[in-house]
């Protein structure tokens, strides 16, 4: 009976999208707002079972996906198949790592998931610290074009590296210092376990806190208490630091005390220039003990043939992968992802039954790429950007959907990471047609333009539009439109409450569709190669592209 709802819901979507296109004819012709509903609420359901790469959740997402771009009129994007497959090892540490500090005779044991969460990428039954001296290296960064090495004078080698979140300029308010409230990629998590990796820590432990990390302790027990997936490696991800973790705000400052340092004054020495690594005479224990799985997982792509330059692509991108369900969880243990990323993946689909339909053809290819792992790291786009199945430098652009908040027509639509490219021209172009106005990012400390997926293709040099619905809202106000994404964040945001409504209201998401549907139109019809801003840190990469093509 599961397997017949599933394609029910299927076959309803394209029923609906023939009945209403009338409707929506004078606007966008196949654009359908109802048909982008029936989407998310399908991937939504209970019957993926949260969406998780390497479960039956996956296989009947993939399949969905695959079905409707079939129905769309998309052809097979990766030689024959609709599916590239992405090797992936999925490591499940158990919950009864307890990390043990010590101070001379003192001991103090932080616990799993109330005080940290910690875990390995190393594909290894176990790993452990034994007595690692710990080390504050402030926020971790090594940064010559910032003038900033955290590790300059520290000696981290076979010890544990404690680290602030976020970059310095966050803390000074300093528009001088890193990019002064806006997050650079020196201050994601991701870049902390590298960096502390490529200087030969043994350990390394983020201290939270929910101003700079963008979310709440809940955020981080959510995403990282349940298994985690990485890529595959030859190596078994031996060159990863053999225990990665989160420590909170209050353990972090118990570990201060412990050691006899005051944590206000030394985080706030680590936010100036030539600030050097503390010692702080406490050695940590912990082993993580790891069921391991390997599985393969798919990305899904259509391709939309252009009709006169069909070598040069565009891409739009979503991911469709969530955080499945936790079985060890009381009530509802399902991670539904709603907006995060069935919106993403339900709007790519959209778009492209719209353009297979379109009067005119698209003059270059469009191809529309469902990725997996976004919630691991990114990973799915990460495996296609390094194993393009289209070249990267004849890739004009990629658009990203990530999470289309819920709300109503906005007066605004936001970029991430504005002050990148020209599509953001192209996107003020489109924009001024519905009167509305591109506004900055009301929260750039938070990092999202290095959260999402059309990162893998910038750091490639392809030219990356990634936006957010404005907070603007015409029937409520600013203080309304901002409340609501606030409070999606603060309730649902990685949560198994992300679940789908007929309440939600899909209005000013829907319009920003349109609007990225009018930026990939221009795109795949003009002769022009979208360009990175002259400042932009991925200029240089693009030229290099430029060159090549």
């Amino acid at each position: 009976m599961r397997k017949r709802s599933l394609w029910l819901v299927v076959g309803c979507v394209t029923i609906v999208g023939v009945a209403s296109q009338a409707k929506d004819a004078a606007q966008i012709p196949w654009l359908d707002v109802e048909v982008f509903r029936a989407h998310v609420a399908a991937l939504a359901s209970d019957e993926f079972d949260g969406r998780k790469p390497g479960t039956g959740g996956e296989e009947k997402t993939v399949e969905y996906i695959r079905r409707q771009f079939v129905d769309a009129g998309l052809k097979p994007g990766h030689g024959t198949t609709f599916f590239q497959s992405v090797p992936l090892v999925e490591i499940t540490a158990t919950p009864d790592a307890v990390l043990s500090l010590e101070h001379g005779g003192t001991k103090q044991d932080l616990k799993y998931a109330q005080d940290m969460v910690v875990w390995t990428k190393r594909v290894v039954a176990q790993s452990s610290l034994d007595k690692s001296p710990l080390v504050f290296v402030g926020y971790g960064i090594v940064a010559p074009e910032y003038d900033w090495n955290d590790y300059a004078a520290a000696d981290i080698k076979g010890k544990t590296a404690i680290i602030l979140i976020n970059d310095p300029g966050f803390a000074t308010n300093d528009p001088k210092l890193f990019r002064g409230r806006e997050m650079t990629y020196h201050g994601r998590w991701t870049y902390k376990f590298e960096e502390a990796a490529r200087q030969g820590a043994a350990g390394a432990l983020i201290i939270h806190d929910t101003e700079p990390a963008a979310y709440g302790w809940n955020v981080v027990t959510a995403s990282w208490t349940v298994p985690q997936l990485d890529m595959a490696s030859s190596d078994g991800n031996a060159n990863r630091i053999a225990i990665e973790g989160w420590i909170s705000n209050e353990a972090a400052k118990s570990l201060f005390k412990l050691a006899g340092e005051d944590f206000a004054a030394l985080t706030a020495a680590a936010a100036k220039r030539g600030f050097k690594a503390v010692p702080l005479d406490v050695q940590a224990s912990v082993t993580v003990h790891n069921a391991i799985r390997r599985s393969n997982s798919s990305n899904v792509i259509g391709i939309l043939p252009g009709s006169k330059r069909p070598d040069e692509y565009l891409i739009y991108t979503a991911h469709w992968d969530h955080f499945g369900h936790a079985a060890d969880k009381p009530g509802d243990a399902i991670f539904n992802g709603a907006i995060d990323n069935g919106t993403g993946v339900a709007g790519i689909m959209t778009l492209a039954r719209a353009f297979a339909h379109a009067a005119t053809p698209p003059e270059r290819s469009i191809v529309f790429l469902a990725v997996t792992g976004e919630e691991s790291g990114l990973l799915g786009s990460a495996y296609y950007a390094e194993n393009p199945v289209y070249p990267l430098a004849r890739t004009a652009a990629v658009i990203n959907l990530d999470a289309l908040y819920a709300g109503g027509p906005a007066r605004d639509i936001v970029v991430v990471g504005a002050g990148n490219s020209d599509l953001e021209d192209y996107l003020r172009k489109a924009a001024k047609q519905q009167d509305r106005v591109i506004s900055p990012e009301p929260t750039p400390e938070k990092g999202f333009y290095y959260r999402s997926d059309h990162f893998n293709f910038a750091k490639k040099g392809v030219p990356a539009l990634y936006t957010k619905l404005g907070t603007d809202d015409r029937e409520h106000g600013q203080e309304y439109g901002r409340q609501m994404q606030e409070d999606y964040i603060a309730k649902r945001y990685h949560q198994p409450s992300d679940e789908y409504s007929k309440d939600l209201d899909f209005r000013g998401s829907f319009e920003d569709l349109e609007l990225l549907y009018r930026v990939g139109e221009r795109v795949a019809n003009e002769k022009d190669w979208p360009e990175w801003y002259k400042n932009s840190e991925f200029r240089a990469i693009r030229e290099t592209t430029d060159r090549e093509r």
